[in-house]
């Protein structure tokens, strides 16, 4: 039988997170259970050992009771369940352990698979106007250029295509640093050639459907945060900004801003380029056309 690993808190708030660590391997894994979770009762199932022993044999295992569930605190209020809370327990779970770069494994919540991952979305500005201005041909070969363009960038930084629509894109990534990073890349490059691109970036907990198309109010989120940034802008929710901490990346506040369809306001940053240093591959300039 697998030893139960001692019980440890987080502080997140004013709220005492249960977490266990398992295991010394050389990458951390952070495992985000179902629904509810127990982090002493679930030794108890044997299955559920020997899985959770399993995962530990080739990483640093790192699970927590969720606030409300397990050994964590209590809580009353209904409005402590937001996405923005739960990504503040996570984090509060891996500064404790000293964890810098991570791996999320997410089990399913209800019918939906759910899991922890980073949304982008990218839409070109004025559209209509750049369409009229530079005419049918001129237009078609950037109509062309930009979604190779947009692919390459996120081949590059590991994301995952998940739909476009329109002169937009949707995308997911596994770490939100690398998100930022690829929009940041795409703003700049698209810019060479002639074009503005917006982007949004959110980190929270999504559906995954059939077809690997995704959902959920994370979803929602990332694409209401992509609405209000200006051509050339890259603008984060604060979970983004708070789990990219000691990457590099500097941002400045934007506003707390209420979004289409959200109850509560969101702090808004906007990523800002590091003076002096191009994120974008030598893509072509304005008047070229990009290379299949």
């Amino acid at each position: 039988m697998v030893a139960m690993p001692e019980v440890r808190y987080a502080m997140s708030g004013d709220l005492h997170i249960a977490y266990q660590v398992l295991g010394d391997g050389p990458m951390d894994l952070v495992f985000v259970s179902g629904f509810t979770s127990h982090c002493e009762h679930q030794w108890e199932e044997p299955a559920l050992a020997r899985s959770l022993d399993r995962l530990a044999s080739f990483s640093r295992l790192i699970w927590f009771d969720k606030r409300g569930t397990g050994l964590s605190d209590p809580v009353l209020d209904t409005n402590q369940f937001t996405l923005e809370q739960r990504m503040n327990d996570v984090q509060a779970v891996l500064d404790a352990v000293g964890s810098e770069q991570t791996a999320i494994l997410g089990a399913s919540e209800g019918g939906a698979e759910r899991v922890l991952a980073t949304v982008l979305f990218t839409d070109i500005v004025d559209s209509t106007d750049h369409a009229a201005r530079l005419g049918d041909h001129r237009w078609r070969d950037l109509v062309e250029a930009h979604p190779r363009l947009v692919r390459r960038e996120l081949d590059r930084f590991h994301g995952r295509e998940i739909n476009t629509a329109g002169d937009g894109f949707l995308a997911t990534f596994d770490g939100p640093a690398r998100a930022v990073r690829c929009a940041q890349a795409i703003c700049e490059g698209v810019r060479r050639l002639g074009l503005e691109v917006r982007a949004g970036v959110h980190t929270g907990e999504i559906e995954v459907a059939t077809g690997d198309d995704v959902g959920g109010i994370a979803v929602h989120l990332g694409a209401r945060i992509a609405a209000l940034a200006n051509g050339g802008d890259v603008f984060v929710s604060r979970t983004v900004r708070d789990l990219v901490a000691g990457s590099g990346l500097c941002f400045e506040y934007r506003g707390s801003r209420h979004l289409k369809g959200i109850p509560e306001k969101w702090d808004i940053y906007r990523a800002v380029p590091v003076a002096g240093h191009s994120l974008a591959r030598d893509w072509p300039r304005a008047g070229m056309v990009l290379a299949g």
